[in-house]
């Protein structure tokens, strides 16, 4: 049975100064390689580890890291978040960081979430999802200097850290095939307005139809709850139309399911009828009558990249060194046909 020593036992069997087998045990560069070895060996001989806790004295680190589920979509059980709490799992497997989630039940009551984080618990750093054009979260953390990356832009405060799936290409892909196939009155069911995916949305929709030469119609715009409830409340408003469109483009897979209920209810067939499109690529999609034609959304991936982005933000990286904007691709189902009559 190894006999276990603290650390200045350990340095007087070795002959050395507690602060030289401090150093080799942390891997500091001015000991040598030789006694590095030494010291490790003798440690693992005696049973020796250093405490965490001083040793995150030592460092004033508290080797943790707080990740925040905002608002919509702030349990666990939702898959976007599961696959994307995975990845920052799997990031954080091989270092000393411990991970603390907490929720932001409501965007009103997000931000005291963030403070009992920094303030409370004073994590090293956050991580956190579905940015905001105006995001009083970004301004709190780089008035208190703490490190974080987000996933998702914003057009808040200073240059930050972020990986962003982007929903331009996914609005402006989208309805461009829709376009291809003969559609000329394409309903947009968007995502909350104060996202900044929804503002990206909307404008990948607008250069699709741009490009197009189709006029914009703000009537088929409609912002909906991040839910199958919403899809069916908004795509049922765009189907009462008198000139209702034959096309729908949507912010989440979510939406889209509820669009779906939606066009049943008229008697139509999606994917026959009514084509639609989604976004993110939720497990539920390719079991939908029809399977729903969506965009990939490689969160694990980006769980994954957004960890490497806060080490090196904690190793003195500048944020707007660590900036990256996804291109989703096009998964190709059976929800998009073409309209049954062209009108041209």
């Amino acid at each position: 049975m190894k006999r276990r020593i603290n650390i200045v036992k350990l340095a007087e069997h070795l002959g050395l100064a507690v602060s030289t087998v401090s150093k080799a045990l942390n891997d500091r560069s001015d000991v040598s390689d030789a006694t590095k070895r030494r010291v490790s060996e003798a440690a693992q001989k005696f049973g020796f580890s250093p405490d965490p806790a001083a040793r995150r004295l030592r460092s004033r680190t508290s080797e943790t890291i707080g990740f925040v589920l905002s608002p919509p979509q702030s349990h666990f059980a939702h898959p976007f978040f599961l696959d994307l709490l995975m990845g920052v799992d799997e990031g954080l497997e091989t270092t000393p960081f411990q991970l603390v989630i907490v929720t932001g039940r409501t965007v009103e009551a997000e931000l005291e979430s963030f403070r009992r984080l920094v303030e409370r618990q004073r994590v090293d750093a956050v991580m956190f999802g579905r940015t905001r054009r105006d995001d009083a979260r970004i301004r709190y953390l780089q008035e208190r200097n703490v490190p974080f990356v987000a996933l998702g832009r914003s057009e808040t405060g200073k240059p930050f850290s972020f990986v962003d799936i982007d929903r331009t290409v996914a609005g402006r892909n989208g309805t461009a095939r829709l376009v291809g196939l003969g559609h000329r009155r394409i309903g947009l069911l968007s995502t909350p307005n104060y996202l900044m995916m929804s503002h990206h949305l909307q404008e990948g929709y607008r250069a699709a139809l741009n490009a197009a030469k189709l006029p914009f119609d703000a009537d088929l715009v409609v912002e909906t709850k991040f839910s199958e409830e919403g899809g069916l409340s908004g795509a049922r408003q765009l189907l009462a139309m008198k000139d209702s469109p034959t096309a729908f483009m949507c912010g989440h897979d979510l939406i889209a399911s509820g669009a779906m209920q939606a066009i049943a209810e008229t008697a139509k067939l999606p994917g026959r009828d009514v084509a639609i499109i989604g976004c993110d690529n939720h497990p539920l999609g390719p079991y939908l009558h029809p399977p729903l034609t969506t965009f990939s959304a490689p969160t694990l991936e980006a769980g994954r990249r957004m960890v490497e982005m806060v080490l090196a933000l904690l190793d003195g990286h500048k944020p707007e060194e660590l900036q990256e904007v996804w291109s989703p691709e096009l998964i190709l189902r059976s929800s998009h046909g073409a309209p049954r009559t062209t009108k041209r």
